[in-house]
């Protein structure tokens, strides 16, 4: 990765962090924490991985992306909106009556949304269809899906890891963001799923480990996929990240896995992203 590159995908990423912001403090609702955990992996998804285009969304050959924690879509949609599928300013009606933005991402009204989901665990079975399917068809593209370390809790979670090294879903990505908090605890303490990487080998997965904040290492995990691509294997990206990144008060604090910020710790928030910006402007692009 250029440093230039690099530089570039850092700024879009604090432009989706503020799209967070932005969303959850105007619903008064909704999932911060979980989102702003995934900010970065959801830039580097739209900004480098996915072959989504925003003119032809439903194109058959694109590739799918399914949102197994289907309640983080403040992440999502900024991401989206960044990527052109919808104006940026429409983040302001997140979760709104009348809004086609709403908690979870619905494939009938949002623009570049695969799959509707909500209930955890489901996603992750969705996305192995999908990557059935393409097998079947003799399509050449990809499946992504994003879950979180609460979520794969799930029973289901494991269904899909199974019948994902059973069928040989080498063209399915499921991405694990691991952030130790749910909205109940620490997920050690609440049901410890570790260790998540021997779990998902022993279903037969390619699994590697990155930091979830370095777009570097987003690029070595994207690329083990690729690699592996003729494998006869699913592979597993594990994200190790902290919940809330990027807003200090946030980070690691299980009691904004589901709240909007009120008006004062939204201007804090955009404070600090924004000082983040001008960090970033200033010290350019080191080679």
């Amino acid at each position: 990765m250029t440093p230039e590159r690099e530089h570039q995908l850092k700024l879009d990423a604090i432009k989706v962090r503020e799209g967070i912001l932005t969303s959850t403090h105007g619903a008064k609702s909704g999932h911060p924490g979980g989102s702003l955990s995934a900010a970065d992996l959801f830039t580097y998804l739209y900004d480098e991985v996915l072959n989504a285009n925003p003119a032809d969304p439903l194109n058959e050959d694109r590739d799918r992306f399914v949102l197994s924690k289907g309640h983080v879509t403040p992440g999502y949609y900024s991401a989206l909106a960044l990527k052109g599928f919808f104006p940026f300013e429409d983040l302001k009606s997140f979760r709104h009556s009348d809004s086609y933005l709403q908690g979870h991402p619905n494939m009938n009204s949002v623009p570049g949304v695969d799959m509707s989901t909500g209930s955890l665990g489901q996603g992750c079975s969705v996305a192995c269809g999908m990557a059935k399917g393409a097998k079947m068809l003799g399509k050449d593209f990809a499946v992504y899906t994003l879950l979180g370390d609460g979520e794969i809790e799930e029973g289901q979670i494991w269904e899909a890891a199974m019948f994902a090294g059973h069928y040989k879903l080498d063209n399915l990505c499921m991405i694990v963001d691991v952030n130790g908090l749910q909205i109940d605890g620490r997920c050690a303490d609440v049901m410890d799923a570790r260790p998540i990487d021997k779990k998902y080998e022993a279903f037969g997965a390619n699994v590697i480990v990155v930091d979830g904040h370095s777009f570097p290492e987003l690029e070595k995990a994207f690329a083990f996929f690729n690699s592996n691509r003729t494998s006869g294997k699913p592979t597993v990206i594990i994200m190790n990240t902290l919940k809330g990144k990027g807003v200090s008060y946030m980070e690691d604090v299980c009691g904004w896995h589901g709240k909007g910020p009120n008006a004062d710790e939204y201007a804090l928030g955009m404070a600090e992203l924004a000082a983040a910006r001008a960090a970033l402007e200033a010290e350019g692009v080191q080679a």
